[in-house]
């Protein structure tokens, strides 16, 4: 076996579209608000402080959502995920982050008309969606809103939108300055857009940042100390040997002592979804 099950990247190696880097660079409201206006069409008038990794869990006994970056404009409320790898069930997680971002709302106050404008923004670096044969249908972008299937014309007007990019399908984005994006974000190639270079510049000044690199190597080493855990109680050994009963009683024993999803997740080379699967129903 080797000595890692999950080898989290150097810092050099980051990119933009990587966990931590994603959010450290959007840390900037100017920079969140101009993704916005690029990739939703949106003029942002006063953005709220974006919060990283916001944790929404409404009940101590309900699933909570850690969304990458959440942020609020007078009249609207903005998710922003990024998926560098594919992801199970990306519709009913949108589904799942949208009735937590209202609960959060309504829990603070609000009543049903004042809900604001709400918008689930994925930006995911293959295509999430595929055809009865699994072939991709290779959009560069699928917008859903909520309309009467016997009449396109009524609208149900609950103010939601779900927006999902498709960066490896940047050829066929008719917008070039959302063309310009999604090639950067696929390929990690700025290429001539000004926004795209000002994105790669604050990366690489990231990487020099001596805060952003400890705090980096911090998530790093946490990561590890968990993988070499996971491997004393048997986890990844049980995966690789076919005992998939031993990983499963393993990880929930792990989620019962405070251990993330994320984290099992990487450690058993599994999907969110997967760990979600074997964890339902646990109480902490």
């Amino acid at each position: 076996m080797s000595d890692s099950i999950y080898r989290r990247k150097t810092v050099d190696e980051l990119t933009f579209t990587d966990d931590g880097m994603f959010q450290a660079v959007l840390r900037n409201p100017e920079i969140c608000a101009e993704l916005i206006e690029r990739l939703l069409h949106l003029k942002v008038k006063n953005v709220e402080y974006p919060e990283l990794e916001k944790q929404i869990a409404p009940y101590y006994s309900t699933k909570g959502v850690r969304l990458d970056v959440y942020l609020k404009d007078d009249d609207k409320i903005i998710d922003i995920e990024i998926q560098s790898y594919p992801q199970e069930a990306l519709g009913k997680r949108t589904r799942y982050y949208q009735s937590m971002i209202d609960m959060d709302s309504l829990m603070k106050g609000q009543d049903y008309p004042e809900l604001k404008d709400s918008y689930i923004l994925f930006i995911c670096k293959q295509d999430p969606f595929k055809d009865d044969d699994d072939k991709p249908f290779e959009l560069s972008c699928y917008t859903f809103r909520n309309i009467c299937e016997e009449n396109a014309g009524v609208k149900l007007n609950d103010n939601s939108v779900k927006v999902i990019y498709n960066a490896s399908a940047y050829e066929k984005e008719a917008d070039e300055r959302i063309r310009n994006l999604l090639k950067f974000i696929s390929t990690n190639e700025p290429g001539k857009d000004d926004f795209s270079n000002r994105l790669s510049s604050i990366v690489e000044k990231l990487k020099e940042n001596e805060e952003f690199r400890s705090d980096y190597a911090a998530m790093n080493l946490h990561d590890r100390d968990i993988q070499r855990a996971a491997r004393r109680e048997g986890i990844a050994e049980g995966i690789e040997q076919g005992a998939r009963e031993t990983a499963i009683e393993n990880a929930k024993n792990f989620y019962k002592n405070g251990v993330s999803k994320e984290i099992i997740a990487k450690s058993l080379n599994m999907s969110l979804d997967e760990v979600d699967a074997i964890l339902e129903g646990i109480d902490i």
